[in-house]
């Protein structure tokens, strides 16, 4: 009897995310994780060059992290969360007070980014809705990401992802990303919005747009964006998932910025890739305008494996390592290690652009992808053919490494990339 590897048995029924499936190759098997090591089921490794869509910062299978689970799943493994309450969660609310901006008070559980998103943009039109007030308009940054399911999708400006439902999403306005050379322009158009629509909240991805090619902007500019949404009574989301918990440098992007988001959404390395939880957290003044003697004006809004203990253990751990002396060594050597790379190849002739914000390495090329042809898919194998994964983002190569990166498997990822500029 034959028996056949995964890659052929994955093909008979799985249907895989971002995929066409018509066009795509054998999906790669892995059988095995640790630190920033992935390997497949030849046996080949394979360095994580962005810590598995961003959400694996402590590494892979991490001994304390995997303690901490075990240890909460035999002692209370799952209870819903509607008329009941557990240590984890409680502790977790607790421990995530200490290290989110001043003004945030209180903590919403969901299961996963794009509802982390989804339930910040019930909260605000809600939050309006409460006061007698119809709100029905968004403000979004251009080619932002925030997630698929239809509010947070609704909020995304990237036509890739929302083609075919474009006629079905939420109203939304949307503006530039502010830059050094462009504030005082977006403050004028979002100005004008605001006057022109009844708007409920600005939703926006501080300082880097992930998926829209780790795009940066200006926290000045971001910061009088909120400030005239705040004197205009409209609410700020900030969606933290990717940028949250160190990797722009700081604890949050929002650290960057003097004026704080009402809402701050968080996900993916909240609980370092172990476990499917996000957190949709508020300010006082929000939570308060859902209190009232009449229930409907309650927030009906649930999950149900909110507040998952398992989850709640996992992120606990995860804020344990975050700051701990080891983990703010090895994040403080990426960026000086990105920060050198960068100065090595920001002349080369196909390289457009290059920018680094704590952990995050991006490389926009100077190729015009549609006369070169499918340039991000043969990168994508480029890499994956010398034992480096990273998926490159139309022409943007990024790097976004677990914290636990060894100098070694991080200089081969550089060495990695410059070979694939010498080959293009």
């Amino acid at each position: 009897m034959t028996v056949e590897n995964l890659s052929t048995r994955d093909k008979k029924h799985l249907w895989h995310p971002l995929t066409q499936h018509k066009l795509n190759k054998r999906q790669l098997a892995i059988v095995r994780a640790k630190d920033a090591l992935l390997f497949d089921e030849n046996g080949k490794e394979y360095i994580d060059g962005i810590a598995s869509w961003y959400t694996v910062m402590y590494g892979h299978s991490n001994k304390h992290i995997v303690s901490a689970m075990t240890k909460q799943m035999n002692k209370l493994d799952f209870v819903m969360f509607s008329g009941l309450t557990h240590e984890p969660a409680i502790e977790l609310s607790e421990k995530l007070m200490e290290i989110l901006p001043a003004n945030q008070a209180k903590i919403f559980f969901n299961d996963n980014g794009s509802t982390a998103i989804e339930a910040a943009i019930k909260m605000a039109l809600q939050f309006y809705h409460n006061k007698g007030e119809l709100r029905d308009t968004l403000i979004a940054f251009e080619n932002g990401f925030h997630g698929d399911t239809f509010g947070a999708m609704s909020a995304s400006g990237l036509s890739s992802y929302n083609g075919p439902f474009e006629k079905f999403l939420l109203k939304v306005v949307r503006i530039p990303t502010p830059q050094e050379n462009n504030i005082q322009e977006v403050k004028s158009r979002l100005a004008k919005i605001l006057q022109e629509n009844k708007c409920a909240a600005f939703v926006f991805e501080p300082l880097v747009q992930g998926a829209a090619g780790m795009k940066f902007h200006s926290a000045k500019g971001l910061d009088e964006l909120i400030n005239l949404c705040q004197e205009n009574n409209v609410l700020s989301i900030a969606d933290e998932i990717m940028t949250g918990f160190g990797k722009t440098g700081r604890n949050f992007a929002s650290d960057y910025l003097e004026n704080k988001p009402d809402i701050i959404c968080l996900s993916k390395a909240l609980t370092a890739g172990m476990f499917p939880l996000s957190i949709t957290s508020c300010s006082q003044a929000v939570f308060n305008r859902f209190l009232s003697d009449e229930v409907h004006k309650g927030f009906f809004h649930a999950h149900t494996f909110s507040a998952h203990p398992i989850g709640c253990a996992a992120a606990l751990a995860g804020i344990e390592l975050l700051n701990s002396p080891e983990i703010a060594e090895r994040r403080k050597y990426i960026e000086s290690a990105h920060n050198s790379f960068a100065t090595r190849i920001e002349k080369h002739e196909k390289v457009g652009n290059v920018r680094v914000m704590g952990v995050i390495l991006a490389i926009d090329l100077n190729i015009e992808m549609e006369r070169y042809g499918n340039l991000r898919d043969d990168l994508y194998d480029f890499f994956v053919e010398r034992g480096v994964l990273l998926r490159p983002l139309g022409n943007t190569i990024y790097v976004l490494p677990p914290y636990v990166i060894t100098n070694s498997e991080l200089q081969k990822i550089y060495e990695t990339i410059t070979a694939a500029l010498e080959t293009i």
